[in-house]
């Protein structure tokens, strides 16, 4: 049987799929395409050796959803497929709601339609919202400062509905901040579009593509005044959602962990960081807070090490590195031209 992966082109779905094809899982990927590239699958196919069934589909959808579910026999699914920048969402915050929340209950219609009762859910730590200086358990109450955080709390409360009414087990990973690539340098973080995460911006400036980095404040409540993060491997992040997967059953209904490696930095500990591992230069200027950022987010991961022996296997120098060599490999992401070097 076969696991269904929602968004599984984009940057963390294809390195779970590169986790679980590595675990014997066999694996089918619904996605639209609309962040993410055909190529990050032909990546997926020179690290495991192994090809992926793809589908171009918009949970939206739903025939074409009904589809994908009817021409495979899907045992659970991991649902990525979201739109995720939190500035993005400050300025269009219906279809933020519209993809995420419209997605996950076409999803679930889908999954009750074909009797797939098992679920991992990709949540987020910005649940949490702006108010803790220490690091966050699963029993801190939420309290969610933009769109994109806020869909992503109501897909938890729609599974959990969901649960109660349908027996699905589910399971919700709230994890920090991804980054990285995989170790072969073949796949890593290669969004449609200029990169608005941190790192991708960093090794942008690194190799002179960009010019400098914009630094979103320097006012916060923190030793350097900007913001502090929680940085977690990608294939960290991979593993524990294929952990997921074998633990779904361990309880009913609906359950959520925190993922990350209890550490923060902020972002000018990781300019310096980002130095150190490329050997360049980092530019940057400082600006205005950006809408829906908050100060401080930083994990505490136990409840995942005391229930499955999952914690963070790589430090920031090994995210810095690893990304720095996707940087060199495709200077252009997975949706440049063949002549890039590694696209052969």
């Amino acid at each position: 049987m076969s696991i269904l992966v929602t968004g599984g082109a984009g940057f963390i779905g294809s390195h779970a799929c590169v986790e679980l094809l590595d675990h014997g899982h066999d694996v089918v990927v619904a996605d639209d395409f609309s962040n993410s590239f055909p190529r990050a699958l032909d990546a997926v196919r020179r690290v495991t050796g192994r090809a992926v069934p793809a589908h171009a589909v918009d949970l939206r959808d739903a025939h074409g959803l009904d589809e994908v579910l009817g021409s495979h026999d899907i045992s659970a699914v991991i649902h990525f497929a979201a739109r995720k920048h939190v500035g993005e969402s400050m300025s269009i915050p219906l279809e933020y709601y519209d993809v995420n929340i419209g997605g996950t209950i076409s999803l679930l219609r889908a999954m009750a339609a074909h009797q797939v009762g098992r679920l991992v859910f990709s949540s987020s730590c910005s649940v949490y919202g702006d108010q803790y200086r220490r690091p966050i358990t699963e029993d801190d109450p939420t309290a969610p400062v933009n769109p994109y955080a806020r869909s992503k709390l109501i897909c938890e409360q729609v599974i959990e509905s969901a649960c109660a009414l349908t027996g699905l087990r589910a399971l919700s990973l709230r994890y920090f901040n991804p980054a990285g690539a995989h170790p072969s340098g073949l796949l890593g973080e290669s969004p449609r579009g200029a990169p608005s995460n941190v790192v991708p911006v960093l090794m942008k400036v690194a190799a002179g593509q960009l010019g400098k980095l914009t630094v979103f404040g320097a006012d916060y409540d923190t030793p350097d005044g900007t913001a502090i993060r929680d940085y977690l491997h990608v294939m960290d992040v991979a593993r524990a959602h294929r952990l997921a997967l074998e633990h779904l059953e361990d309880a009913p209904g609906m359950r959520v962990l925190n993922l990350g490696t209890g550490t923060g930095l902020s972002v000018l500990e990781l300019v310096r960081a980002c130095e150190e591992a490329c050997g360049a230069d980092i530019p940057y200027v400082i600006t205005d807070r950006r809408p829906g950022d908050v100060a401080r987010l930083v994990a505490d991961a136990g409840l995942a090490r005391r229930a499955w022996g999952w914690h963070a296997s790589h430090d920031v120098r090994s995210i810095l590195r690893d990304a720095w060599r996707f940087e060199q490999m495709f200077p252009r992401g997975l949706g440049g031209s063949e002549r890039d070097r590694g696209s052969e």
